[in-house]
């Protein structure tokens, strides 16, 4: 099917997606974990629904509002796996009411707000941080941690429901031992504040998720639940690491060719950090040039796109142009008019600022608007 693109369109090949949520299902089944997928990578109900229809119940989120849309589609168990925003306390309340809802604290200040004005049962993880240092409880200060499990358990209408992590130092790593190794290091450490809770009388869960870890592990271990949300559609970071392979990634931005330069052999590209951002991969990554790179590049071919080039990429990337540093084939592939498709460094990017999906069968599949909830959130739910 001839795909009528005529601007930056974001493309999903929806049987590669379904495949990768495919194995990660059988993976958390087989090691008896309880699957809680990261939402906030495809941000769709219609997604959503794909893993409905595998079986998944409880989902992950990385914010108040999109907890909101997914609850207005009917899910029913959700984290918001973000420390609490206390300044969206009256919708946390409100979803409280309605939902399983779960949120993250690292602070007795966080439980103190949440005790005084959330009216409704609450699930609570603590955030523990086991090495990646954005937020969360230091793993190894148990003073710290039991002063917020306290100040949870005292709090009539909190639960603390368990200790959730996210390795993000994982994606640092581009050997898939080491990444192994991050993992098997993050269970000690969650395991061992697990341990010590236990011995003041709490029962706790663990929870963790990173798509690094949880692609290349094959048996979680002592894990209650996993939370990765890029596996979904993977991109070329993922494939660096060694998470994937490149035949698994499913989003390429397919983008008009407007230019081509002989003397430096470039192609320049109606497509740039607008559709793309400016996540990059370091000189010398995935292919040979000596500067960060900021896509793959594939030709696009019968509604679909080809593999990538290994030595051409993305080297410059402006509001609404995109660079392309071309090898020899692949400029005398193209000419002026054409598409090429691109694979992103960072899918989540990519999607959120794209907002709408074109599947190569032509399908349209929206995502969350980022204008619908705002200040009328909680009256648009109800």
């Amino acid at each position: 099917m001839a795909l009528q693109i005529t601007k930056p369109t974001l493309l999903l090949n929806e049987k590669r997606a379904l495949a990768n949520i495919d194995r990660m299902v059988e993976k958390a089944t087989r090691s008896g974990v309880r699957f809680r997928p990261h939402f906030k990578t495809h941000q769709s109900a219609e997604i959503g629904q794909w893993f409905r229809d595998k079986g998944v119940t409880a989902i992950t989120v990385s914010s108040v509002d999109m907890a909101l849309y997914f609850a207005r589609h009917e899910w029913a168990d959700i984290t918001i796996a973000i420390p609490v925003n206390l300044r969206q306390l009256d919708a946390i309340d409100y979803l409280a009411s309605r939902i399983k809802l779960g949120v993250v604290v690292e602070s007795v200040e966080a439980v103190d707000s949440l005790r005084q004005q959330i009216g409704s049962d609450l699930q609570v993880w603590l955030k523990i941080d086991v090495g990646y240092h954005r937020t969360g409880l230091l793993w190894d200060d148990p003073s710290s941690i039991m002063q917020v499990a306290r100040s949870v358990k005292s709090a009539k209408k909190l639960r603390v429901k368990g200790l959730l992590t996210h390795a993000g130092h994982t994606y640092g790593e581009t050997s898939a031992e080491k990444i192994r190794a991050i993992y098997r290091q993050s269970l000690e450490r969650m395991t061992i504040v697990q341990y010590e809770l236990s011995q003041q009388g709490y029962d706790v869960q663990i929870s963790v998720g990173d798509t690094p870890g949880c692609s290349l592990i094959e048996n979680f271990g002592e894990v209650d639940e996993i939370r990765p949300g890029n596996f979904i559609f993977y991109d070329l970071s993922q494939v660096w690491f060694g998470s994937c392979r490149e035949e698994d990634v499913a989003l390429a931005l397919a983008c008009p060719v407007i230019s081509k330069h002989a003397a430096r052999n470039q192609i320049v590209i109606y497509g740039g950090a607008i559709h793309l951002s400016k996540e990059s991969l370091p000189a010398n990554s995935l292919t040979n040039h000596q500067v960060p790179i900021y896509g793959g590049i594939c030709l696009m071919e019968d509604g679909c796109w080809s593999g990538m080039f290994q030595n051409s990429a993305i080297i410059n990337l402006s509001q609404e142009h995109g660079v392309i540093d071309a090898e020899e084939q692949l400029f005398k592939s193209v000419n002026v008019g054409d598409l090429v498709a691109i694979l992103p460094v960072h899918s989540c990017l990519t999607a959120n600022l794209m907002g709408q999906y074109q599947t190569l069968g032509g399908k349209q599949i929206d995502m969350i608007s980022r204008n619908k909830f705002s200040k009328e959130s909680i009256s648009e739910f109800a």
